[in-house]
């Protein structure tokens, strides 16, 4: 029960990074990544800030983390994720060898037809799920917004 209410407190961190996202006219997707129970990194999508293609949440955390932790593997450090990762970053998650991801919202879109967990580190677990409607909620309602003023 505990680790369900640590999950959900950190997600809800995750939830604010990805409000200033959309603060900002980006695809609302945050992050942060946690060691000991100590959010080391904060992070959201800035791929129309920096006109980057890779500026991903997970990726910008990644780099966080691991200059506050000084070492390129985020052993023992878990990412919360308000988005399901996408193959870039899963595979950015594999050379980290971060210990855990939970994520909320399923990634309905880009979802291949095959195990994503192949592209995780063998020692990384994956979760989704958590609060996944309010993730899914914040996406739906920016692409919505999208739509309308197109």
């Amino acid at each position: 029960m505990e680790s369900l209410l640590n999950d959900i407190y950190f997600m809800r961190l995750a939830i604010n990074e990805a409000e200033k996202a959309l603060e900002k006219g980006e695809v609302p997707i945050g992050c942060v990544i946690i060691s000991n129970d100590l959010v080391i990194a904060r992070a959201h999508n800035l791929t129309e800030t920096l006109r980057d293609a890779t500026a991903h949440a997970e990726m910008q955390a990644f780099t966080s983390a691991a200059e506050y932790i000084g070492a390129k593997y985020l052993k023992d450090c878990t990412l919360y994720v308000t988005l399901e990762p996408c193959i870039m970053c899963l595979g950015a998650s594999y050379w980290t060898q971060i210990t855990r991801i939970i994520y909320g919202a399923t990634d309905k879109k880009h979802t291949l037809p095959i195990d994503k967990k192949i592209f995780l580190h063998p020692k990384t677990t994956i979760i989704g799920g958590v609060l996944e409607q309010e993730c899914a909620e914040l996406l739906s309602a920016f692409f919505q917004q999208k739509r309308r003023e197109n």
